[in-house]
């Protein structure tokens, strides 16, 4: 079974080409950096609009298969912000555990981070995941913090999605180590592929 990864960059300005998207290139080039298991994406740039959140999440799940679904941006209070709603609208069960440890990793550089509203989810065989907006918090938020001799300091979220994959019947996802390293019970691991 091959990785599928949607990504999901909702922007108004940026779908309606006032301004490049950085999300999306903010994502490939991180999971290129993070993954060790080969990986296909699927990539959509729309607007701030509920119902083309919703459509867009069904579809890549759905029919493009997708087992990891990432969005950017459309997170915090503003009457636009509603990629959450749309993904609790389409979600089966909510995974709070990923919201919560985003926000805590964003509160160590902006007081403002306890406005962001980011949900992660499950719909079907696929775990879904808003992130932030900017390439930086993005990085942070998978990837974690580390102190100036490598020591993780606060977990990226990034480190529990390998096993949640496993747990809902994806593929086996291989991370490299010293970007981001999965964790897995020992009774989960699988030998290192060669």
């Amino acid at each position: 079974m091959t990785l599928k990864i949607g990504l999901v960059s909702v922007s108004d300005r940026a779908s309606a080409g006032v301004y490049e998207d950085k999300g999306i290139p903010a994502l490939q080039d991180w999971l290129a950096g993070a993954l060790a298991t080969p990986f296909s994406t699927e990539t959509r740039l729309i607007a701030d609009e509920q119902a083309v959140i919703e459509a867009t999440l069904c579809e890549l799940v759905d029919e493009a298969g997708c087992q990891l679904v990432l969005t950017t941006g459309g997170t915090g209070p503003a009457p636009r912000d509603v990629t959450p709603d749309a993904t609790l609208a389409v979600a089966d069960r909510e995974m709070p555990g990923f919201g919560e440890q985003m926000r805590q990793i964003s509160l160590r550089f902006v007081p403002t981070a306890i406005l962001s509203r980011q949900v992660g989810v499950l719909r079907k065989q696929s775990l879904i995941l808003n992130l932030p907006g900017q390439p930086k918090a993005i990085k942070e938020t998978l990837e974690g913090l580390k102190d100036e001799d490598g020591k993780v300091v606060a977990a990226g979220i990034f480190a529990a999605v390998p096993y949640c994959i496993d747990l809902i019947g994806g593929p086996y996802i291989e991370t490299r180590e010293d970007v981001v390293k999965a964790f897995r019970p020992k009774s989960a691991q699988k030998p290192p592929s060669a």
